[in-house]
């Protein structure tokens, strides 16, 4: 009886809690490979079936329209048909768009839910996405919903899902024109990085994706940042070796990060991980995503480093440092929309500012820098000072 009044908090006249405290430990495979859907590779159904090889382990696929569907599709029925005894494809893949379009509102995960429902798709069988930051984020928001949690896979196919956001938790769509405004925080199955997909990229896609290695290297890892600006080279006319190192490496951070940092669900002010991203996110919306993700971010590096400058948090030069990588992998650091005002006439970037804290929640937070590879929590931003920031922005792209 001792052990249950300890856990009791009486609360004057008004009743009393009882704390319910419990903790889920989870893990899953992230892996690095070539040949995905090589039938010579058992890497897939190893992930699927973890080991569980008395029954047929059910799978669906949704694959994103840029990819080359017809190629994909003969892959993946060559390589179920290989293990059939452990696999079984429940029917031909679902086909959606990338990029911004599957995010714009909940209708392509609408659909998703309703295929889910019509092929008997449950908590132990396998919805497996193939495609770009986007489609992972919408399938994993209709994997998460459905059933409250079907079993998702993700095979990211771009430079910034491999090296970022594949192998996060969190899923969502965005909702009346609000950036992931409807999500989940909800970890996959397993991450399976195929090297291979990132080939058939076009150049403008895969420089973008690197602007996430070069985030989390500033706030995480300076030998990371170092050995970036030493193979700029290597990286700019994508050599195999340097771009998977840049990938991997950039991968582990990020995971570190999710692991380690004490908040994976988000629940705090801080996000260490959106280094650049307060910006990024409003230059995104002011140009209606013709602006990548990856560019966007770029852009907002360049002007969170000189901010922190002109702050007086980061050492001087070190700004044109940054900058100097980042165009040298060929990312731009300067957009005109960073100019447009609103009615009342304050800078549009700046009401990101305050888009930023109501995604957050809580005080405005955000990163920036005070040494490479040391982040800083800040709860203030100075409008004039970042102004600023952005005319040396300008001035430097016109130079």
């Amino acid at each position: 009886m001792a052990d249950q009044i300890s856990d009791v908090m009486n609360i004057g006249t008004t009743g009393d809690i009882r704390w319910q405290k419990f903790s889920v430990p989870y893990q899953f495979p992230v892996a690095f490979v070539r040949g995905l859907f090589n039938p010579s590779n058992p890497l897939l159904v190893e992930a699927i079936t973890r080991g569980e090889n008395t029954k047929r382990h059910r799978c669906y696929f949704v694959i994103d329209e840029g990819l080359d569907g017809t190629a994909l599709t003969t892959a993946i029925k060559e390589y179920f048909d290989t293990y059939q005894d452990q696999l079984e494809l429940i029917a031909d893949p679902m086909f959606v768009p990338g990029g911004e379009i599957v995010k714009k509102d909940l209708a392509y995960v609408e659909r998703m839910l309703s295929t889910i429902h019509s092929h008997g798709i449950d908590r132990h069988s396998y919805v497996i996405a193939i495609g770009g930051g986007a489609v992972l984020d919408a399938v994993g928001l209709a994997t998460a919903t459905a059933h409250r949690g079907v079993r998702h896979i993700r095979i990211p196919t771009t430079v910034l899902s491999q090296n970022d956001s594949g192998v996060g938790v969190k899923n969502a769509v965005n909702y009346r024109g609000l950036k992931n405004y409807v999500g989940t925080f909800a970890p996959p199955w397993a991450v399976l990085n195929d090297f291979d997909f990132l080939s058939s990229l076009p150049k403008r896609e895969r420089v973008a994706g690197m602007a996430e290695a070069i985030k989390v290297a500033l706030i995480r890892d300076r030998g990371f940042y170092l050995w970036l600006e030493e193979n700029v080279e290597g990286l700019s006319t994508f050599q195999p070796k340097a771009e998977e190192h840049m990938v991997r490496r950039s991968a582990e951070l990020h995971m570190n990060q999710i692991a380690n940092g004490g908040d994976p669900f988000e629940s705090g002010s801080a996000r260490p991980l959106d280094f650049g991203h307060w910006s990024a996110h409003k230059l995104e919306a002011l140009t209606n995503h013709h602006v990548r993700h990856g560019e966007a971010v770029a852009i907002g590096i360049a002007l969170d480093a000189r901010y922190s400058v002109l702050a007086g948090l980061l050492p001087e030069g070190e700004d044109e440092r940054i900058v100097a990588l980042l165009e040298g992998l060929g990312l731009r650091i300067w957009h005109p929309a960073l100019e447009s005002t609103g009615s009342d006439g304050r800078l549009s970037i700046l009401v990101g500012l305050d888009e930023f804290q109501e995604h957050l929640g809580g005080a405005l937070t955000i990163t920036l820098l005070r040494d490479l590879g040391v982040g800083v929590e800040v709860n203030h931003i100075d409008g004039a000072l970042m102004g600023q920031a952005m005319q040396w922005l300008k001035a430097r792209e016109r130079s």
